[in-house]
């Protein structure tokens, strides 16, 4: 009768303990690896990227047509959608409430140069917040995926 207590003991704790580790993403794989948005700082990390890169673009003469004439309103409803996307393709718990990206910029004539101008901007900003080159080349990647629906003028 003992010997049975222990052994229903021992299971049960084998059960708790692969039920904890299977909560905490580990077991015999290891730890779960960080999504992108965890590595690129969580939310707080998107926002220091599009803080950075924004200035740079509206500076730019190729590109500040994009930037002007907007309200505070509209700018930072602008950089709510653009975090939320980010947030959301890099694995991040947002949910995207904008238009889609082909209405979004349908109309506005971006061309090639000018995607170009910006992703020199996006690198730009990537080195100088000293984004690692892996985490680098996963955000270029899912902006990258975008070029169709922004870029109109070939």
């Amino acid at each position: 009768m003992r010997r049975k207590q222990i052994t229903v003991a021992l299971t049960a704790a084998m059960m708790f303990v692969g039920l904890t580790a299977s909560a905490h993403g580990q077991g015999a794989k290891g730890p779960k690896p960080l999504s992108l948005y965890q590595r690129l700082g969580g939310y707080d990390g998107l926002a220091a990227i599009f803080d950075d890169v924004a200035p740079r673009m509206a500076a730019d003469p190729e590109l500040a047509r994009f930037f002007t004439g907007h309200s505070t309103d509209s700018d930072l409803r602008q950089r709510q959608r653009l975090l939320e996307l980010l947030c959301q393709e890099t694995g991040g718990p947002c949910v995207y409430t904008g238009l889609p990206l082909k209405k979004a910029h349908g109309g506005l004539g971006i061309s090639e140069s000018q995607w170009k101008t910006f992703q020199k901007h996006l690198t730009a900003t990537l080195d100088h917040l000293k984004i690692g080159a892996k985490e680098k080349g996963e955000l270029l990647a899912i902006v990258g995926g975008y070029k169709a629906d922004i870029v109109e003028k070939q």
